[in-house]
């Protein structure tokens, strides 16, 4: 059976994506859920993975630019990767069983920010009792700014003393490790295991029973524990394919009043999770700005007809010179680091009983990811280009999904863009991003007749909301502001020329 690989939605704005470069070779076998290559919009990059095992024919090469739903690759289910494992599986060589030296090292919380004092054990990679190698990863650290990877300090034997979900300080110990010696390598397999070691080797290899992504919103959506189903994907990775085939546990009946006139067959789960550090500071912070802030929203509305014009004239020389996609978010950053100028409140912020003004912009870009909503910063934007907008954009977005970002790439912002828009939002009052004054909310493009000229026309636009603390912001500033912005973008020679 022969599958054709599509390129698949990848946000509401976005009609087209790059085929930035391929992880596979054509003619390549290929698992279910492997990642074969990835795919660039103009905000941010995606990984294609295969729907099934197979081998693989490419039919976009890399540099190429095609439309959602556009063929990418197909991929042959008749063929079968099996034998090249039993093939290689024979070439383990002999080495080695491991050997205690006596010496036990106890590993602490490191530093990880100097405003940081506590940790999360939000995920343990490795089981007590567990052999680990110097340098590998054995347990993801969560703090209310961003994830860390814990690693082995040395080669040896683990034992675990921190659970996962403890809250720690900095500094307490969260594990030991029995140091020991020929660690990192296996003992000559017997001729009668030789067949079974991809599933051995499955069984203990960390992506066993650890869902794709995919598989991983599935299983989120129908509240199923992953501990629950056997991986058949790679390493015994949870696929999409087996998240869609397990079994969703029957509910416990409900016991009822024989009067009720209540349907006790009916399932009504319910599940509890911790909340995270960065979900509890994202809370917290977020009540403090409605409750310690004066805020208030105005709104406008922005014809994105030049801009398209443009981009659709430009972006595929554009892309073809600077390597990256011409968005919107390059116009709306040199838009709003121009207003900022203009207007240095709406870039300002109170400190104590004074008023900070900065003469540069630092613009932090909202950024959606599994674990909450993060802000990196891209500094002095209103110095940069278009295109070197964009490229920073697209690096600390996708650094952002991958968990990735420094603390230093997220603090220190004077002003905040968030953009509902790739998410269907219509019109939003976003909620200041403290201690800044002001957040620039963008929306979804949508066809809207408009008068022009006395005519009823059809454009495409887009409601914008800024919200401003009204302690620093006057409304003649904030209106003003948001006007200027409008100007900018309705006609863009305006942010060439610096007009």
């Amino acid at each position: 059976m022969s599958l054709e690989i599509k390129v698949p939605a990848v946000g509401e704005s976005i009609t087209e994506v790059t085929i930035s470069q391929w992880l596979k070779k054509d003619g390549d076998i290929v698992e279910i859920d492997e990642v074969m290559c990835e795919l660039e919009s103009d905000k941010a990059t995606f990984e294609l993975t295969a729907e099934i095992a197979g081998k693989l024919t490419i039919k976009a090469q890399e540099g190429d630019t095609i439309d959602i739903g556009a063929v990418v690759c197909e991929i042959d289910g008749s063929a079968s990767s099996k034998s090249k494992k039993a093939e290689e599986a024979p070439k383990v060589q002999p080495k080695a069983k491991p050997t205690s030296t006596n010496e036990v090292l106890e590993m602490h919380v490191p530093a990880v920010g100097e405003s940081i004092t506590e940790v999360t054990i939000s995920n343990w990679m490795k089981s007590d009792g567990d052999i680990v190698d110097l340098d590998e990863p054995i347990a993801e650290i969560e703090s209310d700014k961003a994830t860390f990877e814990l690693t082995a300090e040395a080669p040896g034997k683990l034992s675990i003393v921190a659970m996962e979900g403890d809250t720690l300080e900095i500094g307490a110990l969260i594990c030991k490790i029995e140091v020991m010696e020929g660690v990192g390598v296996a003992a000559s397999p017997s001729p009668a295991k030789i067949a079974e070691a991809p599933t051995e080797s499955a069984s203990t290899n960390y992506a066993s029973g650890h869902p794709s992504p995919a598989a991983s919103k599935v299983l989120s959506e129908r509240g199923m524990n992953p501990a629950a189903i056997m991986g058949t994907g790679r390493d015994g990775r949870i696929t999409k394919e087996d998240a869609l085939k397990a079994e969703k546990p029957a509910a416990k009946p409900v016991e009822t009043a024989a009067e009720s006139p209540f349907n006790s067959s009916i399932g009504r789960d319910q599940r509890r999770e911790k909340m995270t550090s960065l979900r509890k500071t994202i809370s917290r912070r977020l009540v403090a700005v409605k409750n310690e802030t004066a805020m208030l929203t105005t709104f406008n509305e922005v014809n994105m007809q030049p801009i398209m014009d443009i981009r659709k004239k430009y972006k595929e020389s554009f892309k073809e010179k600077y390597e990256v996609g011409l968005g919107f978010m390059s116009f709306f950053t040199k838009a709003c680091c121009m207003a900022l100028q203009e207007w240095p409140s709406v870039n300002a912020q109170i400190d104590g009983e004074e008023m900070l003004f900065s003469n540069y912009c630092d613009v932090s870009i909202a950024v959606s990811t599994p674990r909450g909503l993060v802000v990196p910063v891209v500094r002095n934007a209103e110095a940069m280009s278009f295109e070197q907008i964009e490229k920073e954009i697209v690096r600390l977005a996708t650094r952002a999904r991958d968990g990735k970002l420094s603390i230093d790439e997220m603090q220190g912002g004077t002003f905040t863009i968030t953009n509902g828009g790739v998410f269907g939002s219509m019109l939003s009052t976003p909620i200041i991003n403290s201690p800044q004054s002001a957040i620039l909310g963008m929306h979804n493009i949508v066809q809207r007749p408009v008068a022009e000229d006395g005519q009823v026309v059809v454009r495409p636009i887009m409601y914008v909301a800024l919200s401003y603390d009204h302690r620093i912001v006057d409304g003649r500033e904030s209106v003003s502001f948001l006007v200027r912005v409008k100007e900018l973008l309705e006609d863009p020679t305006r942010l060439l020329l610096g007009i």
